[in-house]
């Protein structure tokens, strides 16, 4: 992390964990919504929502649910920037391999390729999945539910565990990052096989199968 954003961290981390209610709900909306478009700030809705939990144990029911509005807002907006520009602007911000990985991370395993980052703490990659589903049309409506209930658990988690564990919760994940991808992971791929089994899961590949064909079918008429 750049001293820059350090020291920016540490200023919102003790004036938004001090101020009252009023004025901590919309700063944490801002910043949440600045650092999931436009900005980076590396931790820092998780700093916020830890802290502030940690220090007022009555936050944990509603601060995570400012942290999780704030960052489907900053998603929402670099969806849309995503969505008009295409695959051009995608390109142009992103690496190509890394770009085809979440394509084909989207074309298997569907909103489980967006709701999976979404939930995990840094240093998981997630703008790169939210400009992705912007470029690849995404279901809107989809991609804002699927990003707020991601965002909440993962918020709501954290300020959980600072009421009892206090700021050593981001020590925690930071240390065990890839121990909890795993977890995560494999509890979703776990999910997907028992939709996928069940009667809903079937009728839905059957149908996406019919689709293909026919568009399939129709690219070779043109």
């Amino acid at each position: 992390m750049f001293d820059w954003v350090r020291y920016v961290a540490r200023w919102l981390e003790h004036y938004v964990i001090g101020m009252p209610l009023v004025l901590a709900a919309p700063a944490m909306i801002i910043i949440g919504a600045l650092d999931s478009s436009l900005l980076s700030l590396p931790e820092i809705n998780d700093y916020l929502v830890v802290g502030r939990c940690a220090r007022q144990p009555s936050a944990v029911f509603f601060f995570p649910l400012f942290a999780a509005v704030g960052s489907v807002l900053g998603c929402l907006l670099l969806y849309t920037i995503m969505q008009r520009g295409g695959q051009a602007v995608l390109r142009r911000r992103f690496r190509p391999d890394h770009i085809e990985r979440v394509e084909r991370a989207y074309a298997r395993f569907g909103f489980l390729a967006l709701a999976v980052p979404a939930l995990l703490p840094p240093p998981m990659p997630f703008k790169i999945f939210v400009a992705t589903a912007g470029a690849l049309e995404f279901p809107r409506w989809r991609f804002i539910l699927t990003v707020m209930i991601a965002r909440s658990v993962r918020y709501y988690v954290e300020g959980t565990l600072a009421v009892f564990y206090g700021r050593r919760v981001l020590s925690f994940l930071r240390d065990n990052g890839m121990m909890i991808l795993s977890i995560v992971g494999g509890l979703c791929l776990l999910a997907l096989a028992i939709y996928l089994l069940s009667g809903r899961g079937r009728r839905a590949v059957k149908e996406g199968k019919i689709a293909a064909a026919e568009a399939t079918a129709e690219e070779s008429q043109k």
